[in-house]
């Protein structure tokens, strides 16, 4: 998940095992595998080796589209975003933009005059749906650009017309 839910996500070996804990020669035959067919893509800074997913692979879509489905996020794009008028962007970030599992689905809503009474109505039951709860920010067009740097980690979700 870590690399194909947002294909600007990168590590390396160390920062991956103490993600996951296990042990660095298990994590390292994987990535060579995943590597080696293609999956992933590695460069260097400095003397670590970079990994991050290859989106150009024909099963990138696949497994992104999968990703989304496992997690729910297809579920608040189509449930929750796609209905809300004066939206123009929605923004992934936290953890999950991150390539983390997380309980808490974290987005940054940009538009006009959102109905914030509709929306929570429809996070409610997008929530009971996923099993995850939803935390979202509502900021004007204005200060999109000022704000998404504070989230370098940020995928955009959907954008209007």
């Amino acid at each position: 998940m870590k690399f194909f839910l947002n294909s600007n996500t990168m590590s390396y070996l160390r920062d991956l095992e103490g993600e996951f804990g296990g042990s660095t020669n298990i994590i390292r035959i994987e990535l060579n595998r995943m590597e080696e067919d293609g999956l992933l893509q590695t460069h260097w800074i400095g003397n670590k080796k970079m990994f991050r997913a290859n989106p150009e692979h024909p099963l990138f879509s696949d497994i992104h589209s999968l990703l989304l489905k496992h997690t729910g996020i297809n579920h608040v794009v189509s449930k929750v975003i796609n209905g809300l008028g004066g939206l123009q962007q929605a923004h992934l970030v936290g953890d999950f933009a991150r390539g983390k599992d997380n309980p808490v689905i974290d987005i940054i809503l940009v538009g006009h005059e959102i109905d914030v009474t509709y929306l929570s109505k429809i996070i409610y039951k997008a929530e009971k749906t996923i099993d995850r709860h939803i935390r979202y920010m509502i900021i004007e067009p204005a200060e999109a650009a000022g704000i998404l740097t504070n989230y370098p980690e940020a995928l955009l979700l959907w954008e209007s017309g």
